[in-house]
């Protein structure tokens, strides 16, 4: 898990305001860790203007709530 991409599109100023869109794509459990569940996300953040500035993506580990049993 981690960043596949990380790009930085337009300058960032001090005084901007941002709005930051977190997007789920895909997840999945671990085969050999079914308590662990594996979740691809995007993430774009926009200024004011709605210029997109910031995006990045890649996958992350969480714990499962309830996870399955074992096969």
């Amino acid at each position: 898990p981690g960043l596949e991409n990380l790009r930085w599109l337009k300058p960032v100023y001090p005084g901007d305001t941002l709005r930051l869109q977190h997007t789920f794509l895909d997840k999945r459990l671990m085969s050999k860790r079914p308590h662990v569940g594996m979740v691809r996300t995007i993430w774009e953040m926009f200024n004011q203007h709605g210029d997109k500035v910031l995006e990045m993506g890649g996958w992350a580990m969480f714990g499962v709530r309830h996870p399955q049993p074992s096969a």
